[in-house]
């Protein structure tokens, strides 16, 4: 990291740390001006592990039954930050019994005897802005039975808190940390006793950060649609907050949520979760359906790509390809190799998928995940189209990826098709990448193609270059479809096809037209809040280029006695939450 990154994090951080004992000197509001309504919304399951001592934050499991949360050790910076952040309340609300509302006051007065001094790695501010909503959100589930003197505690730590992020909510990260921190210090100004001076400031900002950050078609610059929920999320909280207490969001705040909702129906699968790309994982089930149907926007995004996705949908079937280049500069440090990958989802069950992100397995996963063999699309002698850069503060950029992507989505004879290229193979072997997929109107049948294109002078030259380095072997190229772990794959028909049977009964059927050798490989699945990776397969297309045109194509398809519709009343996809 270079030196003046290096100054300006201590500087961000020893700020951060006089800010907060300073608010803790302080003692603000002593109630609600008016009673919080709870929007988030928890996971039944977690609560009850956490109440069992159970503690999966970032990847790792810590197991102390009887150990208080502020008691275990954190294993890194990712697994703290989780606990300071207090999402985790979502979870003990969601179980509301008892237990379950006693663990969770114990667990943040005990924070506020901790912490509440200004000390911890808690006060930052999108962790306070995260920490404020669930308070308030929470406050009748904590406040229930408590005397005067422990509530008052509870009250004075909130103000505190709030004193803070007034004055380092713009000092955080650009993107949603700051949506975090600015959202929470609407929820807090709106919600306690004397803070009501923090929103409109607040208010402005968060229009200021909705018309830097979004832009008109909804995009993100991480093209993350995970962060992107997070993001649309944030901002529906703060605007209903707004609208409740008679005050009305500003003009860029609702432009944002409305660009932002039909960006999202186009990243929802068939099963109501996200497509998996730059870092972004399916998100919490239901959370995408809750925020569209809060947000009040109706609408859905035109025909062509929405924040740089492609999406084919017929019948019970949808397909999402990334469609665009990767991001670049700054917004790439969690963007994946994954130009013209694509996934599949038929019904409530995944089919094809990216492997996902590694971030929480490691540094190693989370490279493995970023490099363009983890995705469902063409690799070229072994390389990712796009790279990390040279270690240094920009190690974590990509660097040499795709800038030439041109799409076109039309209809087919008997369906819909999408058509794509990209250029992120050039330099190195002179070879575009083509790719065509069409499906079929009743959702029942994918088509597809793949062509490697040497098409100009110069291209055809770099190309007999690359290849005469193989002493005329070829450059080796693979097709990857890595397929969820919870379908079933077998090769079929004397190892030319691969069926695939889901658990809803489904049975898919993958060909190709022999120019190519076909095998089923190990490969794995990569999901937030599990413990290690999940072992899958893939199938793999794989032969060689010898020529200036390259073509392989591939179909996947409904068995004939696969019924047109299913009840699929077998239970879901395991819950991330489930421990390996």
């Amino acid at each position: 990291m270079a030196a003046t990154d290096t100054i300006g994090a201590r500087w961000t951080r020893l700020m951060n740390r006089v800010q907060a004992r300073r608010a803790s000197w302080a003692r603000p509001a002593t109630a609600f001006v008016s009673s919080p309504e709870p929007r988030t919304i928890g996971s039944f399951a977690r609560g009850r592990q956490l109440c069992a001592g159970n503690f999966l934050f970032a990847g790792h499991l810590v197991q102390d039954p009887d150990a208080r949360i502020w008691d275990v050790q954190s294993p890194d910076h990712a697994f703290g930050a989780e606990l300071h952040g207090f999402a985790w309340l979502d979870d003990l609300a969601a179980v509301g019994d008892l237990p379950a509302r006693q663990t969770a006051q114990a667990w943040v007065w005990d924070w506020i005897d901790r912490y509440g001094n200004g000390h911890g790695s808690g006060w930052t501010p999108d962790l306070t802005g995260r920490r404020l909503i669930r308070w308030i959100n929470h406050a009748l589930f904590l406040l229930r039975g408590q005397d005067k003197p422990t509530s008052d505690l509870f009250y004075r730590s909130l103000g505190q808190q709030t004193l803070f992020l007034g004055r380092r909510c713009e000092a955080t990260q650009p993107g949603l940390p700051r949506f975090e921190a600015l959202t929470g210090l609407i929820y807090a100004g709106l919600a306690l006793e004397g803070m009501q001076g923090n929103v409109g400031p607040a208010s402005v900002a968060l229009s200021r950060e909705c018309d830097t950050r979004i832009s008109g078609d909804g995009l993100l610059p991480t093209r993350n649609p995970e962060e992107l929920l997070e993001v649309f999320t944030l901002l529906s909280w703060a605007a209903a907050a707004l609208s409740e207490a008679g005050r009305s969001p500003g003009d860029s705040h609702w432009l944002a949520i409305e660009r932002i909702a039909p960006t999202l129906r186009t990243l929802r699968h068939a099963d109501g979760a996200l497509a998996r790309f730059h870092g972004g994982g399916r998100g919490l089930e239901g959370r995408l359906d809750n925020a569209l149907a809060n947000s009040g926007v109706k609408g859905r995004a035109p025909d062509g790509l929405a924040m740089g996705y492609a999406r084919l949908s017929t019948g019970r079937t949808s397909v999402i390809i990334d469609a665009s280049p990767p991001p670049q500069g700054a917004a790439s440090s969690n963007a994946h190799a994954s130009t013209l990958a694509f996934e599949l989802t038929s019904g409530r069950r995944p089919l094809i998928v990216n492997c996902g992100s590694g971030e929480t397995f490691g540094a190693d996963w989370r490279r493995a995940g970023r490099a363009t063999p983890s995705h469902s699309t063409l690799v070229i002698a072994a390389e990712s189209s796009a790279r990390l850069g040279p270690p240094g503060p920009q190690e974590e950029w990509l660097v040499g990826g795709a800038r030439n992507v041109p799409v076109q989505l039309s209809r087919a004879s008997d369906g819909l098709r999408f058509e794509g290229g990209h250029d992120g193979y050039l330099t190195c072997f002179g070879l575009m990448h083509a790719r065509t997929i069409e499906m079929t109107f009743d959702g029942r049948g994918i088509a597809g193609e793949d062509m490697m294109l040497a098409l100009e002078d110069a291209d055809k030259h770099r190309f007999d270059k690359a290849l005469d380095a193989t002493r005329l072997a070829g450059l080796k190229f693979q097709i990857h479809f890595h397929l969820h772990p919870e379908a079933d794959a077998e090769l079929d028909m004397g190892g030319q096809a691969v069926s695939v049977a889901l658990r809803s009964g489904e049975i898919w059927v993958f060909r190709h037209d022999a120019r190519a050798q076909i095998t089923l490989e190990p490969s794995v699945y990569l999901e937030k809040g599990r413990l290690k990776p999940r072992a899958t397969k893939q199938i793999v297309l794989s032969g060689h280029v010898m020529e200036y045109a390259t073509r392989i194509r591939w179909s996947l398809a409904k068995a004939q006695d696969t019924p047109v519709s299913i009840r699929d009343l077998a239970n879901g996809a395991t819950s991330a939450s489930d421990q390996d």
